[in-house]
């Protein structure tokens, strides 16, 4: 190896920049412009053409490029052939059958005034059953099973036929029900389940009668309020069965009417056969024989539907009759709830006929005075249920017949429901449902007649702060005239603060807090605040009001951005102490901070702001312990990254970096934060440089010399190893940036003492990986600082530079690697651009060597041994490789030297050039060079022989030879 002999290339880099530019030349582009649109005209292709030609071309410029994209489709746009296509399979539409259509289709968007505004049935399905519950024993019939009867001969006579119907629905009460004792609300909705599917089972078994025999069953049960809270869930869960057959039958119908050609959606009677009408017949002959009233009034809706199989008008006839048959029913519970039924069935089908749906309203009105009769006085004495509670069993039935009323009907209905509520004397449950049911805006424009109408209603059955929340949840969503708010708020909260259950208190609190802040500033939010706090604290009533709490806390950030207004609000920091429970605290805290992250768009040093978020993010990171999840630190870390950011106390850098010095004590337990502190720290000592101009004082020295300290002391308490070889790189650049030559000296050493740290392996994305491309990466980095890095005046020439190269050497490197190898590789670049009488950059107010040395012949005379014996290390790798066999790793490596000496060695030294020669032809040896770049690299070579100083590469050009793959 003592034969190689290096010596540096010389560069002019101002002249290699200068060659390297791009020639500039005029281009005429005409009216073309690339930003100018293209207007495109429509093609067609030419019988005959070849492929590519068009008929017509884009219309934007003559002058203009043609479109590659639209060369590539033969003239013809693949969207346009099928519209094409379509259009001359469609057949001309005769003018009587398109009016035909358009009417057709007014009449049926007439009919369809259900639209995605209203509320389903299925959405507050589950809201009841979660709400009645009940821990009361309950009783169930199950269906046994009978096959008696199963099917009826054909032929017979009428009076054979109702006979033979009675004898089949007799059969129910002939002992084929058993009676289920002492069953828990689960057990009850299992067994209801269990019903579902033996209906389903029976269906599909085609026995028919007896899935009608299970849906009386079911429908009986409904009559049955021997466990009063519980009968709207039970309502739920049987009318589910009840919706299944009725399914079930109009399917079957409907199957019947699509032989040979399926029944089209808007079917009229004409095209029903008679088959599927007899078929629809027998069904309403066997619901109208069932005996008693409930079960044929339930039966016969569930399956309404099917009238458009016999009639037009039957739905239309149907209803009314329906409504009238619940006059029938005793128990003002049970009719309310029948009428529901009615209600719901009649908006899927015929959401139109609103005359039936008002007319069941007005009847159910008619039945108000039941519910205090001395009949149900005494069956809740019996049960043991007061009348507040009792009243609230009716609320889902009252309220979904006010919805489908209350749907798209003109704001005189809601005049006239008031009124209506007037004459029964304000009752309140009544007066409940319309607020509820009626449109916001209609709500709000009358919001002070209806705190009338609540003064005037009897507390002693429903409470008013329940009326008085349905009003709060209206003006939540509509205002009020402006004029009225501050009565309407004060007129509420009389009411509202004295409630004396903290529960019922907390439920109607948080629904006015958002009118309150919706309309009213700070005072009254504090205000509001203060009575919360008040009624909430006294024997810790706001742990089983969390919540409620927390949904306080997000409307009250949902119109306040401003969070100096926000925390100069008394009762606000108070407030939150009420979040005692570390995972709610925590929850709170997060949702601040998203906020203030999200409108928080101004830096700011505000003192109040400050001091409470540095106390809500503090919350957060004390959160955090030994058994909490990566994602939930990242998580924590990113809000209190996001607040860090938003701090600048403007050219009072020594506050800033007080600042930081604090939050680091604050928030030692999370890394990313304290990585986010020492960029902080660094971007404030650049801050500091920009303002000075690079011309420090002796306070301005002193203060970046502080930042340099600052990060000094915190990087080591990272446990990341990269992050702190990355910062002691970022750093020591700052400081060098700021003239603190020790200060960078220290951070540089710093790294280079902590590679050895560096594992084999590390964990991305909860997966191990190889941490050498890493360790490359930094490394590269770190070189090409060294080139601006002065000598130490104690130490020796390019000690960095040996240090780093010992530590590589050093380092336990995978099996079968070559990346010490290719550190040295990366090396020798730097060691040439070292040598070279100017550097190609340096630091403004920094000598590097290439000051201090002055091109000093001992310097370089130092610079080529270390290359030399870098390059030594590197041959005696690839005489290695070659007895080891590998080849492939062997003529990369080989390639890439090649390339460090192609472009900073001097091969005018005929050994260099010779060694260049021999590098290329091993890279060549085994076929494993790409050949693209080869002969780039060729052609590179021979255009810099082109050049006054590289003439001596044109003898070298011609010994290398291109060598095939095989």
């Amino acid at each position: 190896m003592a034969a190689v002999q290096w010596r540096s290339h010389g560069r002019n880099y101002d002249t290699e920049l200068q060659r390297c530019r791009l020639e500039a030349a005029l281009v005429d582009f005409g009216d073309y412009h690339p930003l100018k649109p293209i207007m495109v005209t429509d093609t067609k292709t030419r019988r005959g053409t070849r492929k590519g030609s068009t008929s017509s071309s884009s219309s934007s410029s003559s002058s203009a490029p043609p479109d590659p994209l639209s060369s590539m489709l033969d003239g013809t746009d693949p969207l346009s052939m099928f519209a094409a296509a379509s259009a001359s399979e469609t057949p001309p539409m005769s003018h009587s059958s398109s009016t035909g259509d358009l009417g057709r289709r007014k009449r049926e968007k007439e009919e369809e005034a259900v639209g995605p505004d209203f509320e389903p049935w299925s959405l507050k399905r589950g809201e009841i059953l979660a709400r009645f519950t009940t821990t009361e024993k309950l009783s169930i019939n199950l269906f046994i099973g009978s096959d008696r009867g199963k099917a009826t001969s054909q032929g017979s006579a009428v009076s054979e036929k109702v006979r033979t119907r009675l004898e089949e629905l007799d059969d129910l009460e002939e002992g084929s029900q058993r009676e289920l004792l002492n069953l828990s609300q689960q057990d009850y909705a299992n067994r209801i389940e269990e019903l579902n599917q033996s209906l389903k089972e029976a269906w599909s078994s085609d026995q028919k009668v007896k899935a009608l025999k299970i849906v009386i069953q079911c429908s009986k049960l409904l009559s049955d309020n021997s466990v009063i809270q519980f009968y709207p869930s039970k309502f739920v869960l049987i009318t589910d069965i009840l919706d299944t057959f009725g399914r079930l039958v109009y399917d079957r119908i409907w199957t019947m009417c699509s032989d040979p050609r399926p029944l089209p959606d808007n079917f009229t009677v004409e095209d029903v056969n008679d088959t599927a009408k007899e078929t629809c017949l027998n069904w309403f002959y066997k619901i109208a024989s069932i005996r008693e009233l409930l079960p044929r009034l339930y039966v016969e809706a569930a399956i309404l539907k099917c009238n458009r199989f016999l009639n037009k008008s039957g739905i239309q006839e149907t209803l009314p009759r329906l409504t009238a048959m619940v006059r029938g029913i005793g128990d003002p519970l049970v009719a309310a709830y029948a009428r529901a039924y009615l209600c719901r069935v009649g908006m899927e089908v015929a959401p139109h006929l609103k005359d039936s749906l008002n007319r069941n309203f007005f009847d159910l009105l008619g039945t108000f005075r039941q519910i205090s009769s001395e009949n149900v006085r005494a069956q809740l004495v019996l049960q043991r249920v007061e009348m507040p509670e009792y009243l609230t069993l009716y609320s889902p039935a009252i309220s979904w017949i006010l919805q489908c009323i209350a749907y798209r009907a003109p704001e005189s209905l809601l005049t006239e429901m008031m009124e209506r509520c007037k004459k029964l004397g304000n009752n309140a449950l009544l007066l409940n449902s319309v607020m509820r049911a009626f449109r916001p805006e209609f709500v709000a424009a009358r919001a002070t007649d209806f705190i009338g109408m609540i003064k005037d209603c009897d507390e002693a059955g429903f409470p008013k702060h329940l009326l008085f929340g349905s009003l709060g949840r209206s003006l939540a969503s509509a205002d009020p005239p402006e004029s009225e708010r501050l009565t309407i708020l004060n007129e509420a909260w009389k009411v509202i603060t004295k409630v004396r259950s903290p529960q019922d208190y907390i439920n109607c609190a948080e629904i006015w807090v958002e009118f309150t802040c919706r309309h009213f500033t700070k005072r009254e939010v504090n205000t509001i605040l203060a009575d919360i706090i008040k009624h909430m604290t006294p024997d810790r009533a706001f742990e089983d009001a969390y919540p409620q709490l927390q949904s306080v806390i997000r409307k009250i950030l949902t119109y306040f951005h401003d969070f100096s207004v926000l925390f100069s609000m008394e009762r606000f920091l108070p407030f939150l102490d009420m979040f005692q429970k570390d995972s709610v605290r925590v929850e709170v805290c997060k949702s601040i901070m998203e906020v203030f992250i999200k409108h928080q768009v101004e830096l700011t040093r505000d003192p109040v702001i400050l001091n409470a978020m540095l106390h809500i993010c503090k919350t957060m990171h004390d959160s955090v312990n030994a058994l909490t999840l990566e994602d939930e630190k990242r998580s924590l870390a990113l809000l209190i990254i996001g607040f860090i950011r938003m701090v600048s106390f403007s050219r009072d850098f020594e506050q800033q970096l007080s600042f930081c010095v604090e939050a680091r004590a604050t928030f030692c337990n999370l890394e990313p934060v304290l990585v986010q502190l020492i960029h902080t720290v660094n971007q404030l000592a650049m801050e500091t440089r920009r303002v000075m101009r690079g011309n420090h004082s002796r306070k301005t020295a002193a203060f970046v010399r502080a930042c340099a300290a600052y990060s000094f002391i915190t990087i080591p308490s990272l446990s990341s190893i990269f992050s702190r070889l990355s910062l002691y790189l970022l750093s020591g650049q700052v400081a060098l940036a700021n003239q603190c030559l020790s200060q960078a000296d220290a951070f540089l050493k710093a790294a280079v003492s902590i590679l050895p740290e560096v594992p084999r392996s590390i964990s991305v994305e909860g997966k191990l990986r190889s941490s050498e491309s890493f360790l490359m990466d930094f490394i590269n980095s770190f070189l090409a600082t060294l080139l601006v890095i002065p000598d130490h005046p104690e130490h020796g020439v390019l000690y960095l530079v040996r240090g780093l190269l010992n530590m590589v050497q050093d380092y336990t490197w995978e099996d079968n690697s070559d990346a010490k190898v290719r550190v040295y590789i990366s090396a020798l670049p730097l060691l040439a651009a070292m040598s070279q009488e100017t550097y190609l950059y340096s630091i403004p107010k920094v000598d590097s060597n290439d000051t201090l040395y002055g091109g000093d012949p001992k310097f370089l005379s130092e610079i080529n041994k270390l290359c030399e014996t870098l390059i030594g290390q590197i041959l005696d790798h690839l005489k290695t490789l070659g007895r080891d066999e590998s080849t492939r790793r062997q003529g990369a490596l080989a390639f890439s030297l090649f390339g460090v000496l192609l472009a900073h060695g001097d091969l005018r030294n005929n050994k260099l050039s010779q060694l260049a020669v021999n590098l290329w032809n091993l890279s060549h040896k085994h076929g494993c060079c790409e050949t693209r770049t080869s002969v780039r690299t060729l052609e590179f070579i021979k255009h810099q022989t082109q050049q006054p100083d590289m003439t001596h590469l044109s003898d070298m050009v011609q010994r290398l030879t291109l060598q095939s793959r095989t």
